[in-house]
């Protein structure tokens, strides 16, 4: 257990430039304290203490703002930054090294029983507000893009953004998005970019269109020969 708390601490200096001290995680972070109850709930579920570990896991996200379902299983490293609205159901697996931002949710899209929440690679970072739905996989080293909503398997060393997400950058530097730019897509900078190609594509063809018109008379040659 200690050593899993040092490991969270070590894990948020890490990604956190905002952190400043041990004692202010302890104190200020929420994905810290989320942690901290999934642990023991956790262990409550798998020893069929289910009613007082669902009781404690509500109280973790009265107090948080993150609902982790004890039955989740989520590995070393994992970090929340911020937290606020993190929902994660019960049969949600999460690799080692995973980073969450505030707002995603690892949904189910059936009421079936047996697996129905994503099962999350490792080293893979999600971002604010994504929703990652039914008991798809999302590949190692993979970045989800803050908003997206992924309902289909992410292949390792992907990025993927959009609703619906649509993987817009692999391994090897394949880009299958024209909005990307450097892996990440930028609407705002594809349209000015589109604009400043216009502009440019205009000049040009003025520069074209001002080569086929006659040239007028040198005014003083004209006024030489009356």
């Amino acid at each position: 257990m200690f050593e899993r708390i040092r490991n969270d601490i070590k894990v948020i200096f890490e990604r956190d430039p905002a952190a400043r001290s041990v004692l202010e995680i302890f104190l200020c972070y929420p994905g810290f304290h989320a942690m901290r109850f999934h642990h023991v709930s956790h262990w409550l579920w798998t020893h069929e203490f289910r009613l007082l570990a669902r009781f404690l896991s509500h109280v973790s996200r009265g107090l948080t703002g993150i609902e982790i379902h004890p039955g989740a299983t989520i590995g070393e490293g994992f970090f929340i930054d911020h937290g606020m609205g993190v929902v994660i159901g019960e049969t949600a697996e999460i690799g080692k090294n995973v980073t969450m931002y505030h707002g995603v949710t690892l949904g189910g899209t059936s009421w079936k029983k047996g697996k129905r929440h994503p099962t999350i690679g490792e080293n893979v970072i999600i971002g604010a507000n994504a929703a990652i739905l039914g008991a798809i996989h999302v590949g190692d080293n993979s970045k989800i893009g803050s908003g997206s909503v992924v309902n289909l398997e992410v292949p390792p060393n992907s990025t993927v953004v959009g609703i619906p997400g649509r993987v817009v950058f692999r391994e090897g530097n394949v880009y299958n998005d024209p909005t990307g730019v450097g892996g990440t897509p930028d609407p705002e900078g594809k349209a000015i970019q589109c604009l400043t190609e216009q502009l440019m594509s205009l000049e040009r063809r003025m520069e074209e269109f001002g080569k086929l018109l006659p040239k007028p008379e040198n005014p003083s040659k004209a006024e030489s020969g009356r």
